[in-house]
Parts: structure tokens; C-alpha cells; sequence
């Protein structure tokens, strides 16, 4: 009981003294999923969570909105919450928040807090309008194989984050982080995908395997007026778009980071995203193989109060030129402009819908249309209509046990969806898919349980099932039939066909468990630990191929 009133006051305290943060919170925090939770549950009526990542005073705004309905709370959100309040609100309180180059007091003044359960930083300033936050950043992955054979991968990485905000309005974030891998490369390139688009990694022209992630970014928000925000983001970060419990059929955050300019504008119900980034294509060790592509998406959504949030967005993906100024526009229609320009890109438009009017329970779907198929939507197996779809439900206190959270989804790719006629323009980055990470020509259903033991530890299980229609090819790897299951293959002008039917080809069905438990014993001290089973059948031919293996994640940011 004490310990409960503690915690509300340190609530009470945060909620008096704030300071504006306009920085973002990167997409993988686990505060998102807290705020998802607390979503679906009723608590918080609505936050935007189908794109990148928000300001850390949006999160705080957010966190203040759940300390108002504390008594709705069970002991371990409330102790989530009293935590988070903590680290958003970027008080520099000796109480709560330990900074190493402390010129205060002495240099290493409180390295004896470096394992307590203090927010830490290597060094923070805080003046009127201005704050600026500099903290370590090192993780530590050890993987074991066990099946087809024992093997073993480390990757271990440092870096640094350099954050804060100016006059108020003006957010700044660089961050950089560079690392190494010693053991199986190829297994590496399985417990840490991100190898696979990474350059230095790719070009292998060091004596050991290294990469580095770099990130950086100015980020300018203001409030002409009640309810009304306007932002504008500039620079490099990791980009997400959509909806998803799994992966993502618009953006799933798999990609690389991107270099972007983000327009945001929110009133009332009204909220409107227009964003323009640059990516690559796959590498290449001819250098005049290589190319820029660019990626321009809007969307327009309507927050309808304790009924549903419905938006339509729409995305293109363009290169072989400079800057196309026609896309760079956030109040234009793309698929008329691609028209204007000679039909040269390619175009894409989804809807999607979630709701809220049933507490507990959250229904979400989105269907994504690739190119232009209005006009044959009266046969949906015809060459030409590239489409998919994807609908789930969350289920929040599922069989009413507190903390609990149980979630199913089904994705349905057509074949040929993502790819272009021009494979430059393919729906890809440095060689990976954009999109639902199962790619054409596939279905996924998708199950996760999880449960919040306690604040410090969360476990979870999920289980994938996936059905494929693979190209077909011979001996020698040469194509004999293309099925659509690549977005590498260009379709070309001319159908090969006129029909395509759903996972035609050589059926591949894939099969995943995974195991997992995130435990942060002390502040900033995170081990991510889990179990996971893949396996592959080939139905044609009766081959199967599995793998399992262990994965320890130690993540530290100081």
C-alpha cells in the first residue's frame, strides 16, 4: 500500500513540472506497446500509431491522460505507468536521474548509480526553451543454433544518442552506432535482418564483418491554436506506416532507415500525414549499377469519437530522376499526377479502419490496391489486379485476466502485388520488401500472447503460419514459370497471362513459433531472451528444412 502511494505521488509530481520534448521516441520502444494496451482498453481514446515514431511530450500528454484514470489501472499498469513517468518526463532530479560528466558536482560523481534503477545519462543540460541529452547506446546478441547444426553468431555494438529540443519547438536527434559479428555470418544475417541492407556489412571489404546504423534528424512542431498541431521533420530515421499486430502491408518498418521530409497536421477529427523519402535499390559492386529511389505517401484520416478511426492513403514509388516536384506536394492526388507524367511510376492506394466502440476489444483491417484495378474489379483472379488484405483483432484482459493481451491476424497478398513493370520501381529498398514481410502470393495468420508479469518483465509467445506459390525454376536456377512470388521479377507491360490464381506454383507452407521474455532487471538494463522454431515444407516435393535456435539480446542505453 505504500509502495502503490509512492507511486501516485511521483505521478502528481510529474504531472506540475514538464519539460517540452519534440524529439521523437523511437518505434521500438516498448512504450508503444503500454499505449497500445491502454488503448485498446479504453483509457486513452486515440494516438498515432499507424506511422513513425511520435514526440516525447505526445508521449507525455498521453501518460498524463492515463494517470486521470488511475482507479480503471491493475497494480502493474499502474506501476508501468509510474515508470514511464519517469523517464518522459526528462527531469534532471538527483532523486530519479543519474548523469555521469556531472560538472556540478564532480566528473563520475555518480558512477555508483550506474546500476541503480535511476535514469542515466552521460551528460544532460536543461535552460529555459533549450535541454540537450547525451547518452550511451551498446547491445550484445548471442545466438545458438541447434538445428540443422550447433552454430553460434555474436553481434556486439556501441554508439551513442545525441537528443533534445530548442526554443520549444525546434527537436533534434543523431545518433550513430557502429558494431561487429563474429561466429556464422549466415545465421547472423537470421537473428538480425537489418545485416541484410546494411552497406558496410554487404560490400564485406574489411577483414572482419562490421556495420553501422546512423540516424539524425531536425524536427520543428508548433500549435497555432487549441487542438491544432502542425510538424514538420526533416533528416534520417526508421519509418513505419499503417497497420499491423504482425508486419505491415504499407510500410512494415523491416526497411532500412530513409532520408525524408514529414509533413504532419492534426485538428479536431481531421488528421493528414504527407511524407517524401529516399531510399536505395539492391547493392551492387558495379557502382554505376547503383540508384536512388524515392518514395512519396499521403494520407488523409478521420478520429470519429468511441466509434472507429478510417483513413486512405496513397504511396509512389518513382526513380531514374531527380526529384519529382509533382510528388513532393502534399495536397495533390498521386495517381492523377503519375497520369500527368506519363504514367512512368508506380502507384498505390489502401483504406484502412480500427476501432474502438467495444472496450477490451480492438478490430482493425486494411485493404491495399497496387496500381490501378477499378475498372476490373469484377474478376478478382485477372493478371492485373494487385491486391491485399489484412484484418485482426486485439484482445486486451483476454478471458478477463488483467495484463493479459491476445491478438490474431490474417494477411492475404495476390500474386504479383508490390512488383512493377519497371524493377527499379519495384516496392523494395536496398533489396528487401517494403511491405508485409511475407510478400506475393502468400497468406499469414498471425497469433501472439502476451502478458505483463510485472513491470520489469513481459512474456510472450506467437505462432505464424504462411502459405506460398513459389516460382518455379529448373536444375540450373533458370525461371521456367513466374507465379508472382517475387518482387524482383518485373511483370513487364505485356501479361503473361490473364489469369493468375492465389498461391498457383510450387507451395511452400512456413511454420514459426517463437518464445520469448523481455526482462529489465534495472533501468536501462534489458535482456531480451527467446526460443524460436522455423520450419519450411514443400508440398510438391515433400522436402521440409527447419531451424531453432536460442537468442540473447543485451540492450544498454546509459
Amino acid at each position: 500500500m505504500k509502495k502503490t502511494s509512492f507511486l501516485l505521488f511521483i505521478l502528481v509530481l510529474f504531472n506540475t513540472v514538464l519539460h517540452s520534448q519534440v524529439e521523437n521516441v523511437q518505434i521500438d520502444h516498448p512504450v508503444y506497446t503500454y499505449l497500445k494496451e491502454m488503448k485498446v482498453k479504453g483509457i486513452i481514446k486515440y494516438f498515432r500509431e499507424d506511422e513513425s515514431a511520435i514526440s516525447r511530450f505526445e508521449i507525455l500528454n498521453l501518460l498524463n491522460k492515463i494517470s486521470d484514470q488511475q482507479s480503471e489501472l491493475s497494480a502493474t499498469e499502474k506501476k508501468i505507468l509510474a515508470k514511464y513517468y519517469i523517464e518522459f518526463s526528462d527531469k534532471l532530479d538527483e532523486e530519479n536521474t543519474a548523469v555521469l560528466f556531472n560538472p556540478k558536482n564532480s566528473f563520475f560523481g555518480n558512477l555508483s548509480d550506474s546500476f541503480s534503477d535511476k535514469i542515466k545519462y552521460l551528460y544532460a543540460y536543461q535552460d529555459e526553451g533549450a535541454n540537450l541529452y547525451l547518452e550511451m547506446l551498446g547491445s550484445f546478441y548471442h545466438g545458438h543454433r541447434f538445428k540443422p547444426g550447433v552454430n553460434n553468431s555474436n553481434l556486439f555494438d556501441i554508439g551513442f544518442r545525441l537528443r533534445g529540443t530548442a526554443f520549444d519547438k525546434l527537436g533534434y536527434n543523431v545518433t550513430v552506432i557502429k558494431g561487429g559479428v563474429s561466429g556464422d555470418f549466415g545465421f547472423a544475417e537470421i537473428i538480425e535482418p537489418r545485416l541484410l541492407t546494411n552497406f558496410k556489412w554487404i560490400e564485406a571489404a574489411e577483414n572482419i564483418g562490421n556495420y553501422d546504423f546512423t540516424y539524425g534528424y531536425l524536427k520543428f512542431h508548433t500549435s497555432p491554436v487549441e487542438d491544432m498541431n502542425l510538424s514538420v521533420q526533416l533528416g534520417r530515421d526508421d519509418i513505419t506506416l499503417g497497420y499491423g499486430y504482425g508486419s505491415k502491408l504499407v510500410l512494415s518498418g523491416d526497411n532500412p532507415a530513409m532520408d525524408f521530409i514529414k509533413f504532419n497536421f492534426d485538428y479536431g477529427v481531421f488528421h493528414f500525414t504527407s511524407l517524401h523519402a529516399s531510399t536505395l535499390g539492391p547493392f551492387s559492386f558495379t557502382r554505376d549499377e547503383r540508384y536512388t529511389k524515392y518514395f512519396a505517401f499521403n494520407k488523409i484520416k478521420l478520429v470519429l469519437p468511441d466509434l472507429f478511426d478510417i483513413g486512405v492513403g496513397e504511396s509512389i514509388i518513382y526513380s531514374g530522376r531527380a526529384l519529382e516536384l509533382g510528388y513532393l506536394s502534399p495536397v495533390n492526388f498521386y495517381k492523377f499526377v503519375e497520369m500527368a507524367l506519363q504514367d512512368r511510376d508506380n502507384g498505390n492506394i489502401y483504406f484502412d479502419i480500427q476501432t474502438k466502440f467495444i472496450k477490451n476489444l480492438e478490430l482493425q483491417g486494411t485493404f491495399f490496391l497496387d496500381e490501378n484495378i477499378l475498372s476490373n474489379l469484377q474478376d478478382l483472379e485477372k493478371y492485373t489486379n494487385k491486391t491485399a488484405y489484412q484484418i485482426g483483432a486485439f484482445w486486451y484482459e483476454a478471458l478477463g485476466i488483467p495484463d493479459l493481451s491476445l491478438v490474431a491476424e490474417y494477411t492475404r497478398i495476390r500474386p504479383f502485388t508490390y512488383t512493377h513493370f519497371n524493377e527499379k520501381n519495384n516496392y523494395s529498398a536496398h533489396g528487401t520488401n517494403l511491405g508485409h514481410r511475407i510478400g506475393p502470393n502468400a497468406d499469414e495468420i498471425l497469433t501472439r500472447l502476451t502478458y505483463n508479469l510485472n513491470e520489469n518483465v513481459r512474456l510472450s509467445f506467437e505462432h505464424t503460419f504462411v502459405r506460398r506459390g513459389e516460382n518455379e525454376y529448373d536444375e540450373q536456377g533458370n525461371l521456367i514459370n513466374n507465379y508472382g512470388s517475387d518482387i524482383f521479377l518485373t511483370h513487364g507491360e505485356v501479361p503473361v497471362r490473364e489469369k493468375t490464381i492465389f498461391l498457383d506454383g510450387v507451395r511452400v507452407n512456413n511454420t514459426s513459433l517463437k518464445f520469448g521474455i523481455r526482462w529489465e532487471p534495472v533501468r536501462d538494463f534489458i535482456f531480451d531472451i527467446s526460443y524460436n522454431y522455423l520450419l519450411a515444407q514443400n508440398i510438391r516435393s515433400g522436402d521440409k528444412h527447419d531451424i531453432s535456435f536460442a537468442l540473447l539480446k543485451f540492450i544498454l542505453e546509459y
